[in-house]
């Protein structure tokens, strides 16, 4: 009995291993939107990077709190690190 308890506990521990080094994928226009929609955002605003798959980037000025906390839950969901973009200013262009 306690052989066979033992093989559980190393499968949990494998499984709980292998999930924590999950490689996050590159999500959709359409999902990262859906995303951006259900936090109460608009189109846009949530971003992800080719070159930096696990980046889930909120691109808006001041963001509330709520903003921020449902792309938080969304990024730790699918394996993501949010980055939160709030203040970027873009030089004018010469005329």
């Amino acid at each position: 009995m306690t052989h066979s308890r033992f093989g559980w506990l190393a499968v949990a521990v494998a499984g709980l291993a292998l999930s924590a080094c999950a490689t996050p994928r590159m999500h959709t226009v359409d999902e990262l939107n859906s995303a951006s929609l259900a936090c109460g955002l608009t189109y846009g605003e949530l971003i992800q990077d080719e070159e930096a798959k696990k980046l889930l980037i909120l691109f808006r000025t001041k963001p509330t709190p709520e903003h921020r906390h449902c792309v938080h839950q969304y990024a730790r969901r699918n394996h993501l690190k949010m980055v939160v973009l709030d203040s970027v200013q873009f030089p004018e262009e010469a005329n």
